[in-house]
């Protein structure tokens, strides 16, 4: 039983659904707090492909102070901000060339209409979606679900344990904060998900990696599970 665990992320990067296909159970751990660090921090924002190279496309979230710090399923998106028409814009004048934009506009057009409040509901949403359309049929669970007591390191280890994980596949930051001895003990072996992002052909000239999984389905569509998996 291979199990990976992540932050739920807004409209994430092909190497967030490369681990999940490897894996037979994903648990979204959404009752914790928002990672604040530069290089993992997109569980509000992601990059999609421009002419200029790329662009940030960020979900603006009410401001919560650090002693009250709210953890993902609580966040409230900021109202009164248009975000939601700006990120549908810039993704129809970069994308509306592109092969399959048919396939996929009809959604992202009424998925930036809705008027989310919640930034877990919104990402769970698009999450389904983005699934579905890779054809990646993984086993989904919340964090919150499963109630665990631990923290940090020991959060992971807790809910490997609680769904019978064999081997859990973590992310390449993994070897900075497991305990490697604490799996070995509870027979769970530890794998971590070294992802080699693949080339593919975008609707501008050169190539920029670590785009948004909807660059890869705006222009390879069906092809996509494949190229995001070779």
């Amino acid at each position: 039983m291979i199990v990976s665990i992540m932050h739920p992320a807004y409209i994430p990067w092909l190497g967030y659904f490369d681990r999940i296909s490897k894996s037979n159970i994903h648990i979204v751990l959404d009752d914790v707090a928002m990672d604040k660090s530069s290089k993992t921090k997109f569980t509000n924002r992601n990059k999609i492909r421009t002419s200029n190279g790329w662009s940030w496309l960020t979900v603006p979230l009410k401001s919560v102070a650090r002693s009250d710090e709210k953890v993902i399923s609580d966040l409230e998106i900021s109202p009164g901000i248009n975000w939601s028409e700006k990120h549908w814009k810039t993704i129809q004048s970069n994308y509306s060339r592109s092969n399959y934009y048919s396939r996929y506009s009809d959604y992202f057009e009424n998925f930036y209409q809705q008027d989310w409040t919640h930034l877990a509901q919104m990402l769970e949403e698009s999450r389904r979606y983005l699934l579905q359309e890779l054809g990646i049929q993984t086993q989904q669970l919340r964090s919150s679900e499963l109630s665990p007591q631990s923290k940090k390191a020991d959060l992971i280890l807790e809910l490997c344990i609680k769904v019978g994980a064999t081997t859990y596949l973590s992310g390449p930051f993994g070897r900075d904060y497991l305990d490697e001895g604490a799996f070995e003990k509870a027979g769970i072996e530890l794998k971590y998900h070294d992802y080699v992002h693949p080339a593919y052909d975008q609707c501008f000239d050169g190539f920029e990696p670590y785009m948004s999984v909807v660059d890869l389905l705006f222009n390879h569509g069906v092809k996509s599970l494949e190229i995001l998996n070779s």
